[in-house]
């Protein structure tokens, strides 16, 4: 299967909505009371007007076209004292479940890495599945010395230097993301952006 990784464009944006709300498992997951509130397709909606990195939002397409997958990364810093060093979060990645685990996930990764490199960004850190990340290169934050906002350290929080030395300054630090990724605190809002979706 050929697959197209490339930037989104301006007229991907309500396909890669639609494409992240099914593959995060809705409206099937509200149907049987597993959650109660649609989140990570508002989250691509809102980076894309606040603390989003159009550059770095990458669709993968098959060749006739469709979208089937997505990645994008905002802005994040991590704080030591007066310190305060840029480093980019990703998430969500996004695959149609139709077509996961065939490694298009992992290309969408590839590709953000690769390019996150050239545009000269120095550290990746994020909150994900450590089961599955460190194939990619990703360790622990703990590795670095930086804990999360409250000052804990797990293994779903990971981290990636772009640049060899990079989080060396703030090693003892704290790691910020946008309050994009607050599920309570921008509930209500989600809720009316997702009725404006089918069975929404």
């Amino acid at each position: 299967m050929e697959i197209n990784v490339r930037l989104e464009k301006e007229k991907d944006y309500r396909r890669v909505e639609e494409l992240t709300r099914a593959a995060f498992g809705y409206p099937d997951r509200i149907n049987r009371g597993q959650i109660g509130c649609p989140y990570e397709h508002w989250i691509v909606h809102e980076l894309r007007h606040r603390d989003g990195i159009m550059a770095l939002s990458l669709v993968a397409e098959l060749e006739d076209g469709t979208i089937v997958g997505h990645i994008i990364c905002s802005n994040a810093v991590v704080k030591k004292e007066n310190l305060s060093l840029p480093v980019l979060n990703f998430g969500p990645l996004s695959v149609l479940p139709e077509y996961q685990r065939i490694g298009i996930g992992g290309k969408l990764i590839h590709a953000m890495i690769g390019r996150a490199k050239r545009l000269d960004y120095g550290a990746i850190l994020f909150f994900g599945r450590p089961e599955y990340y460190p194939r990619f290169g990703f360790k622990e934050a703990e590795v670095y010395g930086i804990a999360d906002a409250e000052g804990y350290n797990y293994p779903a929080f990971m981290a990636m230097e772009l640049k060899e030395g990079y989080l060396q300054e703030v090693c003892g630090g704290r790691y910020f993301e946008s309050d994009i990724y607050d599920d309570e605190r921008n509930r209500k809002t989600v809720r009316a952006f997702d009725k404006e979706f089918t069975n929404g």
